[in-house]
């Protein structure tokens, strides 16, 4: 019989994750069909919930759950759970970086091949019956110096298959030291403004990163870069990549992610379109995805298998 408690799926989730839970002694309830006033009406007896972006996890949905003793997170960031009210309540926050690393660091190669050999352009240009091969002439990965900002899940999966491309990797992480291997090799940011040839960015979302990538910031490099932005829109200052892109301080940029996206991540905020934007889109030298780096079949069941583990590991209530 359940006797573990009730947990809550805000979010839909691969079948696994409720299985394993009820298969523990959960009970599940899907919840993804409700609002978030009609969620906050239901969680009285809920010892967790699962979530991903739809509904933001605050103070007002934490007290509505008195006996709330986890949030499990489908995914990596956490920008969406007020975390410091958890802790101060004593709830876990769980994530499942581990489940979709190797997808966004699949999908960073993927850009950075794009953006370096001008595949999009190229492709719409022979549908149109164009064939310049001159004005297409790609880059090499080989031989460049590669920079990857933030050192974590991510970052390094993005660096482990960079491997056999024969670049130099380097890796800044402001709270990581000691933390070259076979992959990477820790630098700082004046190394990083000094030799990055490449700039790939594997943060948070946090007040600290937020329009980390500004103008003063792109400045600082001293030669054109190739820009990736896998994590959180942002994270870049859109009008100051721009403004690199205009001057020659960019060669291109892949972005999966932007910062006119809805808080919940499931599309664009119209309301927030600013002229920058449509400059952004109609750029040549920009290639965007629609925030699916680490969205993939096969990521789907090992975020749901990573948090499973995640949660039988907690200690138990106290009966």
């Amino acid at each position: 019989m359940n006797n573990k408690g009730i947990i809550f799926f805000l979010d839909t989730a691969h079948p696994l994750l409720e299985m394993g839970l009820q298969e523990a002694g959960y009970q599940c309830i899907q919840a993804s069909h409700l609002s978030c006033e009609q969620v906050l009406h239901q969680l009285g007896e809920a010892e967790g919930i699962i979530v991903r972006s739809r509904i933001p996890v605050d103070a007002r949905l934490m007290d509505a759950a008195p006996r709330l003793r986890f949030i499990g997170r489908l995914g990596s960031g956490m920008e969406n759970i007020d975390a410091e009210y958890a802790r101060k309540r004593g709830i876990h926050c769980l994530n499942a970086p581990e489940g979709n690393r190797d997808a966004v660091g699949e999908h960073a190669l993927g850009l950075l091949l794009s953006i370096m050999n001008h595949l999009k352009r190229g492709d719409r240009e022979v549908r149109d019956g164009l064939w310049r091969r001159e004005a297409n002439r790609g880059s090499e990965i080989k031989g460049k110096t590669i920079s990857i900002i933030g050192y974590g899940n991510t970052g390094s999966a993005f660096a482990q298959r960079l491997r056999g491309f024969e670049a130099r990797v380097l890796a800044y992480d402001k709270y990581k030291s000691g933390f070259s291997d076979d992959y990477v090799q820790e630098a700082q940011m004046d190394q990083v403004f000094e030799e990055s040839d490449i700039l790939s960015l594997h943060v948070p979302l946090t007040d600290e990163t937020h329009y980390l990538v500004n103008r003063d910031y792109l400045a600082r490099f001293r030669k054109p870069l190739w820009l990736l932005n896998t994590s959180r829109g942002p994270v870049v200052e859109t009008r100051a990549l721009l403004e690199a892109l205009d001057a020659g301080k960019l060669q291109a940029a892949g972005l999966d992610v932007l910062e006119y996206e809805k808080k919940s991540l499931e599309g664009l905020d119209a309301s927030a379109y600013p002229e920058d934007f449509t400059s952004l889109i109609q750029s040549e030298k920009v290639l965007l995805s629609p925030h699916v780096a680490g969205w993939t079949y096969e990521s789907l069941e090992k975020l749901a298998s990573v948090l499973l583990q995640k949660i039988l590991a907690l200690p138990q209530k106290e009966s």
